[in-house]
C-alpha cells in the first residue's frame, strides 16, 4: 500500500473515532420528490457533513456520463446564505419549476437538460451556516467570515471526500456566482495550501469557474458609470463631464463638480433594473424600496399575490422565486430531502438576515487571483453583457491586472449557429483563464441563458475551446 494511500485509511479512521457520537446515517439516495412526477432520472444524494460546530447540508448529483472519472464541482452559490438549491433550481442543476403552468399549491418540477450534471458530479453546498439547511449546534458557530466560509468549506470538502473514496482521484473544480467570487479564491489558495502541508486527503483541484464573480467592490462600482454609457444609458456630454471632474472616481469623490456629475447620471440609472438592464425595475412592488424587491418576496411571499401567467405584459423575474419559497417549506419536501426536522424554522431562497451579520473581511480578492497564477489551474470567468451589477468592464479590468499573457484574441463564440459572446484566453505557464461573455443575460448568466452556460462549460471543462 502506497504511504498516501496509508494517510488516507488513517485519516479516515480518526474521523469515524471523532465523529462516532454523531448522527449514525448523515446521507440519504433520494429518488422522488414531491412535485416531480415518477423517479428522478438521475442519482442524487442529500446529507450533512459536521465541520466543528457547524452542520452542512448539501446535495450531490452523480454526473450523467460517467462519474467515476467525469470532474467533481463543488457549487456554492452568492449571496452570502443563498440555497444552494438556487443553483440546482435556476442556474446549473438537473431541475426547474415549471412555472408557466403554476396555478397555487405545491409547484411542479420539470427536467432541464441544459444541466451541467450531464458532464460533471456536482455537489451543490448549503453555506454559509444559516444558508438553506446548513445550521449551528451552538450559538458562536453562526458568526461567518469570507475567510472563515472559505476554511470551512475545505474542510467540508475533505470530510465530504473521506465519506465518498470513490470520488477521491476525480478532478475537482470549483464553481460559484456573484459573492462567492469573493470567497471562492481564497478556496482555492486554502486548497492548495493544504495540499503542499501534506494535509489529508489531498484534493485534486484543477480549476475554478466564476460567475460573474463579485471580486473589488471600487472597482465594480466604479465602472458602473462607464457601463452605463456604453449601454446608451447616459449622453456622451454627461460621461464627459464625469470623467473630467472625477478623474476615475465616481463614489467617493471630494470634488463638488464630481459629485454634481455623478447626481445627474445616478437619476438616469436609479430606475434601471441593476441585475439586468434589458429587465423591469420591480423595485416598486416593494414598501421597502431600499431593501429591494428580493428582500420583500423573501419576507412576504407567502401573502403575495401574482399574476400566474406569463403571457401578460409585464413579469419580474423575482416572481419565479417565490416558488421556491413555497415548495421549499413543504413538510413533505423537507421529508423527501432527509432535512432534520427543528433545525431550520422557515428556508427561503436567500436569507438576507445574514447580509447584516456577515463578516466581509476580504474587500479585494484581486490578490488572490494573483497568487493563483502561478498555480497551474484551470479558470473559467463569465459575465453576462447587460449586468450592472457586477459589470463584464469590471471583470475585464481585474482580469487584465492579472498582467497574463493573451493567448486567444477576442473573438466571437458559438451556439447552434449563433453568437453567443465574446471570449479571450490568457496563459501563464500552465496557468490558463478562459473569460467569457454571455449575450443578452444578466445576473446571474446562468439564470438568462442555461444552453448557452452549459455549452460552454462543457467545452471548457473537457478542455475544449469555446
Amino acid at each position: 500500500m502506497s504511504s498516501k494511500s496509508s494517510s488516507v485509511c488513517l485519516y479516515l479512521l480518526l474521523l469515524l473515532l471523532v465523529s462516532g457520537t454523531r448522527t449514525a446515517v448523515s446521507h440519504w439516495i433520494v429518488k422522488t420528490l414531491p412535485g416531480f412526477p415518477g423517479e428522478l432520472p438521475f442519482k442524487l444524494e442529500t446529507g450533512y457533513i459536521s465541520v466543528g460546530e457547524g452542520e452542512f447540508f448539501y446535495y450531490f448529483v452523480e454526473s450523467e456520463g460517467n462519474p467515476r472519472a467525469d470532474p467533481l464541482l463543488l457549487y456554492i452559490n452568492g449571496g452570502p446564505g443563498c440555497s444552494a438549491l438556487n443553483g440546482f433550481l435556476y442556474q446549473i442543476g438537473p431541475l426547474k419549476f415549471n412555472i408557466a403552468d403554476y396555478t397555487g399549491g405545491l409547484p411542479t418540477l420539470i427536467y432541464e437538460p441544459n444541466t451541467w450534471t450531464k458532464t460533471a458530479n456536482v455537489l451543490f453546498l448549503d453555506a454559509p451556516v444559516g444558508g438553506g439547511f446548513s445550521y449551528a449546534t451552538i450559538s458562536e458557530a453562526w458568526s461567518a467570515s469570507d475567510t472563515k466560509v472559505a476554511a470551512q468549506a475545505y474542510e467540508f470538502l475533505r470530510n465530504w471526500l473521506i465519506e465518498h473514496s470513490d470520488f477521491m482521484n476525480n478532478p475537482v473544480y470549483l464553481g460559484s456566482d456573484s459573492y462567492q467570487g469573493v470567497v471562492t479564491p481564497i478556496l482555492a489558495q486554502d486548497i492548495i495550501n493544504g495540499n503542499e502541508a501534506g494535509i489529508e486527503p489531498q484534493v485534486n483541484i484543477k480549476g475554478l469557474s466564476l460567475g460573474c464573480p463579485h471580486t473589488n467592490s471600487v472597482l465594480e462600482d466604479n465602472t458602473r458609470v462607464i457601463f452605463a454609457h456604453r449601454m446608451g444609458l447616459i449622453s456622451d456630454a454627461m460621461y464627459k463631464s464625469a470623467k473630467t471632474s472625477c478623474n476615475g472616481n465616481y463614489i467617493d469623490s471630494t470634488n463638488a463638480n464630481c459629485t454634481e456629475a455623478v447626481a445627474s447620471i445616478s437619476q438616469c440609472i436609479e430606475q434601471v433594473n441593476e441585475a439586468d438592464i434589458l429587465g423591469p425595475n420591480c423595485a416598486f412592488i416593494s414598501p421597502k424600496p431600499k431593501e429591494g424587491a428580493q428582500g420583500f418576496l423573501n419576507e412576504n411571499s407567502r401573502d403575495f399575490i401574482l399574476p400566474w401567467s406569463r403571457n401578460g405584459d409585464f413579469w419580474c423575474k423575482n416572481f419565479d422565486y417565490i416558488l421556491f419559497d413555497i415548495w421549499i417549506n413543504y413538510k413533505s419536501v423537507q421529508g423527501a430531502l432527509h432535512v432534520r426536522p427543528g433545525t431550520v424554522k422557515e428556508v427561503f431562497r436567500c436569507n438576507i438576515t445574514l447580509t447584516s451579520e456577515y463578516s466581509y473581511n476580504v474587500k479585494d480578492a484581486i490578490p488572490y487571483h494573483k497568487n493563483l497564477t502561478n498555480s497551474g489551474l484551470q479558470i473559467l470567468v463569465f459575465s453576462g453583457d447587460h449586468d450592472m451589477s457586477v459589470t463584464h468592464i469590471a471583470v475585464e479590468q481585474w482580469i487584465n491586472s492579472l498582467d497574463l499573457t493573451i493567448d486567444t484574441e477576442w473573438r466571437p463564440w458559438f451556439v447552434d449557429g449563433q453568437v453567443a459572446g465574446y471570449t479571450r484566453k490568457y496563459t501563464n505557464s500552465g496557468y490558463r483563464l478562459t473569460y467569457a461573455t454571455i449575450k443578452g443575460a444578466g445576473h446571474s448568466p446562468t439564470e438568462y441563458k442555461r444552453k448557452e452556460c452549459y455549452d460552454m462549460f462543457h467545452r471548457w471543462i473537457h478542455y475544449y475551446p469555446l
